[in-house]
Order: structure tokens, then sequence, then C-alpha cells
């Protein structure tokens, strides 16, 4: 039972267990049977009652060496509930933490050893993900939880050693099977529900990337996570006060979406236009300015290729084992977008490029195309839109700016109107693909 719902149970008990005694037995009965009747509804409420109950707080991370091997420790503010599980393809191991989160003081140890990489964020609303990209096969050979001492909290270890890949196989097949409460994929973010009766207004879908335990790029103060859903709030109530337009996001909070059910969610609202927003990252800090790419099976340049492989390993980032799902997820399904939504796409790309330019820097070649799986959907015009590079310094200090995020939302707001003013086939009850909508 959680906190909040105990604290109403100490309330409710007393009056169910027994009446008061009163002068005369009539008031005492009547006086009895109200406050029942009045404890009976806070029963109700008692069942319904939401869970108060505080998170599991990560107040610190350490990696450094134990022996032959790396230890791993995480201290919390209470007993973790924990359930450990390994990838291959590439080499990963993957840690869930029931009802955890992270401290705001929590850094991330630099990487060592074999541990090329350490991730953590939200995974679902109940499950918080901790992935260690190992560059060659390693096992766990001890994990186990440390009471609380005088001088620490709670703790919780994991002993790495190096192995061979048969090693590897085989302690992975002996991993304890996933407990109840630990989700194998996280849910949808939004409520996939049918269009509204009557309401013929197109429907925009914007998609913030990334997110919890897929970070996506670093700045030197923001994550790219955090930054592009700032901004996608920000466009959902700018397209919404327009009144022209029904408008959801793929997510509300800090919390991974794998990237199949980005689609999907496009798909079932019946999108007319889906927007995914990012921030870009390169090698070359001086390279600055908005860019909006577009599907296509062959990418425009080697940079587009390059971050559209990036962008595509998100669920490989978020530690998904594509063995629990089907092949389409870990193929991109070029193959399957129709020549219909792809013009409908490169010409909102050209609209949003004609206003953005007049109130940010853009690239020299703007408008670029590649193999993004986000933007699979075949029968919804869709673009991804990188609104600067968090790895330049004066993009990163506009990305943070709340004049800047209202003037380039109101850029992608007039884009929008421009688009499906000049698109007659763009309006959904007009645009009928070959593969039809989903849901009709």
């Amino acid at each position: 039972m959680n906190r909040g719902a105990m604290r109403l149970q100490h309330i409710v008990l007393p009056f169910l267990r027994t009446g008061s005694v009163r002068k005369g037995r009539v008031r005492h009965v009547r006086g009895s049977l109200r406050m029942r009747w009045a404890a009976c509804g806070l029963a109700l409420l008692l069942a319904a009652w939401p869970n108060t109950a505080a998170a599991l707080n990560i107040q610190t991370m350490r990696l450094g060496w134990h022996g032959d091997g790396l230890r791993l420790v995480l201290e919390a503010d209470g007993a973790p509930r924990w359930h450990m599980f390994a990838l291959e393809k590439p080499y990963r191991i993957v840690v869930d933490i029931a009802d955890g989160e992270a401290s705001p003081r929590l850094r991330l140890p630099a990487a060592l050893g074999r541990i090329a990489d350490i991730r953590f964020g939200a995974y679902s609303e109940d499950v918080f993900r901790i992935v260690l990209d190992v560059n060659a096969p390693s096992i766990v050979t001890k994990s186990f939880v440390l009471k609380p001492t005088a001088s620490f909290p709670y703790r919780l270890v994991f002993d790495l050693m190096p192995g061979d890949a048969a090693q590897f196989t085989a302690w992975r097949a002996a991993l304890p099977p996933r407990p109840k409460g630990f989700a194998a994929a996280p849910p949808a973010e939004v409520p996939l529900a049918p269009r509204r009766a009557g309401d013929t207004r197109p429907v925009v879908v914007v998609d913030p990337g990334h997110g919890g335990v897929d970070p996506g790029a670093r700045g030197r103060r923001v994550w790219e996570k955090d930054v592009v859903l700032t901004f996608a709030k920000l466009l959902r109530a700018r397209l919404k006060a327009s009144n022209r337009y029904q408008v959801y996001l793929t997510r509300e909070r800090d919390t991974y979406v794998p990237l199949r059910t980005r689609v999907q969610t496009a798909r079932r609202y019946r999108a007319d236009l889906f927007i995914s927003v990012h921030a870009d990252a390169i090698g070359k800090t001086n390279v600055r300015g908005l860019s909006i790419y577009t599907l296509s099976a062959k990418a425009s340049d080697k940079e587009a290729a390059a971050l559209a492989r990036q962008e595509n390993r998100a669920d490989i980032i978020a530690g998904v084992d594509f063995s629990e799902h089907g092949s389409e997820i870990a193929n991109i399904l070029i193959d399957l977008a129709q020549r219909e939504s792809k013009a409908l796409s490169v010409s909102f790309a050209g609209h949003v490029v004609e206003h953005a330019r007049h109130r940010t820097h853009v690239l020299e070649r703007p408008h670029r195309y590649a193999g993004f799986r986000v933007l699979t959907a075949p029968d919804v015009p869709s673009v991804l839109i990188e609104l600067g590079f968090l790895t330049n310094r004066h993009d990163e200090a506009l990305l943070l700016q709340a004049g800047w995020r209202r003037k380039m939302a109101d850029a992608l707001v007039q884009a929008t109107h421009t688009y499906f003013s000049r698109n007659a086939l763009a309006r959904q009850g007009d645009y009928a693909p070959v593969l039809g909508r989903a849901g009709r």
C-alpha cells in the first residue's frame, strides 16, 4: 500500500471498527451510522488513492578497478528492487531498477576498461534503466546489495570480469528471468485514440527526439532530450493556439519511447503531418545552423548518412532486445514509403526552410535526406528537424533562449499553415495512398 493510502487508513479504520458511546441509544445509532457511511465513502477514496510513495533515489554511481575486473557501485536512499539482463550485437549489460529515479546530482562515471559507455534514465513510468556498453564480452560474476552503515546508504554492487563470447552466452542464458513488475518494453506515451468525431482539422504529431535512458546529443550545458522536449511542448502550444489543428506529442516527459512506437503513434492518430524534433552534434564545433531531413534510401551526403545511423541506434542505446520484436524494427522500412507521402514531406520541408531562414541561421544546404527509421510511416508525411548543433556554443545558447524558441516555433507554425493551404492532398480527407489510413 502506498504512503498516502496508509495515512488515510489510519483515519478510516477506527470508524469502521467501532462506534462512539453517546447518551441516548437513538442518537448513538444514528451518529454511528452516519460515521460508518462516511467511513465507507473514505474507503472508496482509499481504493483509488494515487501512489504518492517516493521513488527510490539513485544518488551516486561509481566505477573502478576491483582485482582483475571492474566494480560498479550505485548508492540509493532505499533498498533497490532490480533486474539484470544482457544483450549482444553490440554487447550490452542492462540493469533495471523498479520505481527508481536519478538524483539531480547524479553524474556518470568516466568510461573505464571494457566499459565503453554508461547511460541511465527513465525507461518507462516504473523502471529506471542503466545501460553499460561493453566493447568486448564481459560477465557479471557478483551482484549484491549492501545495507546502510554509518557512512554509506544502500549500495547495489556489480563486479564485471572479462570473458569470451562462449562465456558471455552461457552467463546470459543462466540469468534469472524477468520478474513481475519489470515491463519488457515501455508502453506508448500517448493514448492512441481515433480522431474526434466531426473534427475535420488536420492532425499534427510532434515527436520530441530521444528521452529517458536515450539522452541524445550532449552540449556543454544541456542534453538533447531535454531541449527538444521543451521546444516540442512550445510548438504544440503554438499550433493549438491557432485553433487550426489537432496536435499530439509522442512523449510528454523524460522517458524512453521506441522508434517503432513513435511511428505507430503517428499512424494510429491518422496524422496528416509528423514532425520529429532534434538537436545535432558533430565533431566540428564551428558548424552551426538549422537543417531538415526527409526520407530516402540514399543519403544526400556522408554527414546525413552518419546522422541517420546515429539516430537509428536509439533503441540499441536504450537497451532494447530486438529478439522480442519482429524484424521490421531492425531494418529501415524504406521500401514501404509511398511516393505521395515522400512528395508531401519534401513540400513541407521546403516551407520550413523558407520561413526559418529569415529567423535563424541555416546550413548551406538545409534540406537533406537519409534513411531515418522514425520517418518510415508509409502514409504520413514526415520530417526530422535539427534545430541546431549542441556542439556549437552559439547554437546551444540560442536553444536555451526562450525568445529564440518562440521565434522558431512561430516559424514552424507559419510553415504548417503554408503547407496545408498549398497542398490539397495533404488533408487527410483527400489523401489516400495505396496502403490506406491506419484505423480505417
